[in-house]
């Protein structure tokens, strides 16, 4: 008899677990596990007749093994495959599902999600993030440094997908079954206790989720050629199999056209929103779900319903939790990402800023100030998605653009090989940080940034919390930005305000300085000068927005950040008439070499 159960995978209730799967292709699906000795007949389930079988189990518990036999005119014999919907598998060849009920007892604690112009995100990866031994860490880990990240000022951690993977290691990019785990890394209950103890000490979560494709990795025992039915070679009812479609550089793209599929996708989303109370996602490579050849904006190679798949599943947020922000990775620059589903767009409140990180990496590594543009530096700064600051995510490093396996380095050795804690690496690494901060946009920093970690970032790796000591200038100095830009002493208002004006651009002596508010006024408005050069200012003449005196509340020159910083005076200064650079007042500011002034009133 079928289950008049709702759901799917395995749904425990009193006396015993209901099974549902989908297999369209399949003549009988039965269910083995510990509970009848992996019988391949005993728990035979019943045809739906709509491509889904469901059934009853009395015997079956909580926290036994199952996995699903079927059979059919596209297997030979019968094959043994993991539930998709599992939401815990054995880390082992077999991919056993373990019956798993969300029966986690939250506390009665509120947390609010910041404001969107609050948010200041801290990506990480959790196998990395903090190690303490040969093994990855896990959520514990993470756990024992939340309050150095309070500390430091982050309300926002985005983690790199935790979806189960083979082996030990991974950056997390290759899922197979996106409702599991990653057992290394916790339990389906070790997670929500992480989240729970984030959501306290007021940290939201945003999960990186991976829809673009499945695998490459575990497919085998899982998703690829389900129920055996497969065209063209390729994977069968969880994937394009058409040539042109199936193929990413990555693995195999999932059929956003046929229902059952975008189902899949869709109750993933919500199992993270409902079930762990995710703040957010970011959707990793978003442009190979819209396009097949996922690098262009080319309409002609449009997967439509790979957009309407985007729109279905931001609109479902929308309509649920609209203040649970959602992310894209597209990087292709498209103010459709970002618009509304109802003008024609995907949905997405946010989207990664890639022309502001390639702008910023071009003006400090080079070696020569000459080769710096602010021209471009200016443009990227006042770049944005439709008429919202607030649509793009800006960032001096992510772990795309640090990692071993894309042959990139971090910052301080990208600006000089082999010498990142050199004067002139921490010089315009930090130029770069006080940039992201301080620019319209939501601004995430990747983990070790705030104390100058250094070479190739790798998922075998470690920070090297040591440095958080050997460089605790520099995280005072990331700490200082943050609180600057989250108005922490109530006097920078304007770096969390929408409205930006880039009035003097000096691309022959690499100047560059900029006015951004919220409303107005005194605590409001903020001036930020930046000095792309290696070179000293006494006086140097900028224009301000209102007379009257105007204090230095971040000089990044400070030799309290670094004992060999030059601590050029950037003092207090008087704005009065005439005006310069389009502004009604001017005043003088003394500036050190790759430095940034913010002041304000």
């Amino acid at each position: 008899m079928v289950s008049q159960r709702q759901g799917m995978g395995a749904i425990p209730y009193d006396g015993g677990v209901a099974f549902r799967v989908w297999a369209p292709f399949a003549s009988s699906v039965c269910v083995g596990g510990t509970f009848n000795s992996w019988s391949t007949t005993a728990n035979a389930l019943e045809s739906e007749n709509n491509g889904y079988w469901s059934g009853d189990i009395p015997e079956a518990k909580l926290d036994d093994r199952y996995r699903y036999v079927i059979s059919g005119s596209f297997i030979s014999g019968v094959q043994w495959r993991t539930d998709p919907y599992s939401k815990h598998v054995e880390d082992n060849n077999e991919g056993n599902g373990v019956i798993v009920a969300d029966n986690f007892a939250w506390n009665s604690n509120i947390f609010n999600m910041p404001t969107w112009n609050e948010l200041v995100i801290y990506e990480l990866h959790v196998a990395s993030f903090n190690r303490s031994s040969q093994t990855p860490g896990d959520f514990s880990s993470i756990i024992s440094k939340l309050n150095d990240l309070k500390n430091l000022g982050v309300n926002a951690i985005q983690l790199m997908p935790i979806f189960g993977f083979p082996g030990d290691f991974s950056l997390g990019y290759n899922p197979a079954l996106p409702f599991d785990i990653e057992s290394n890394y916790g339990t389906p209950k070790s997670f929500k206790e992480f989240i729970q103890t984030a959501h306290d000490q007021g940290f939201a979560i945003i999960l990186d989720v991976v829809y673009n494709h499945f695998g490459p990795d575990d497919l085998d025992t899982s998703l690829w050629r389900f129920d055996g039915w497969n065209e063209n070679g390729r994977g069968g009812i969880y994937f394009y199999n058409d040539n042109r479609r199936a193929f990413t550089p990555f693995g195999d793209r999932p059929d956003f056209g046929r229902g059952e599929v975008r189902q899949y996708i869709r109750d993933n989303v919500l199992m993270w929103l409902e079930e762990y109370r995710i703040d957010g996602f970011r959707f990793d490579s978003t442009v190979n779900i819209r396009n097949i050849f996922g690098n262009n904006n080319d309409p002609s190679n449009d997967i439509p319903e790979g957009w309407s798949l985007m729109q279905w599943i931001n609109n479902e947020i929308n309509g649920r939790m609209p203040w649970k922000i959602t992310i894209a990775e597209d990087l292709q620059n498209n103010d459709y990402i970002t618009r509304s589903t109802g003008a024609g767009g995907a949905g997405f409140d946010s989207q990664w800023g890639s022309l502001f990180y390639s702008a910023l990496f071009d003006a400090v590594v080079p070696p020569n100030d000459s080769s710096r543009n602010m021209d471009r530096l200016r443009d990227a700064i006042l770049q944005r998605f439709e008429t919202d600051g607030l649509k793009r995510v800006i960032y001096s490093e992510n772990h795309d653009e640090v990692a071993e396996i894309n042959r990139k380095v971090r910052l301080p050795d990208a600006i000089w090989r082999g010498n990142a804690d050199s004067w002139f690496a921490r010089k315009r690494s930090t130029l770069a940080a006080a940039l992201v901060f301080t620019s319209p946009g939501i601004p995430m920093i990747f983990m070790g940034q705030e104390f100058l970690e250094w070479g190739s970032w790798s998922d075998r790796g470690s920070l090297d919390w040591n440095k958080k000591d050997r460089f605790s200038g520099i995280w005072d100095l990331y700490q200082a930005l943050i609180r600057l830009r989250r108005n922490w002493f109530n006097n920078t208002r304007g770096l969390r305000g929408q409205n930006v004006n880039v009035h003097h651009v000096n691309n022959s002596d690499k100047m560059l300085a900029f006015h951004r508010w919220e409303n107005g006024g005194p605590g409001d408005d903020v001036i930020v000068v930046a000095n792309f050069a290696d070179r000293n200012y006494d006086s140097y003449t900028i224009g301000f927005p209102k007379g009257g005196t105007w204090f230095v509340r971040f000089n990044s020159d400070w030799n309290g950040f670094s004992p060999d910083f030059g601590n050029k005076a950037g003092y207090d200064t008087t704005a009065g008439q005439p005006g310069t650079h389009g502004m009604p007042f001017s005043g003088n500011i003394g500036i050190g070499p790759y430095s940034v002034l913010i002041l304000s009133q």
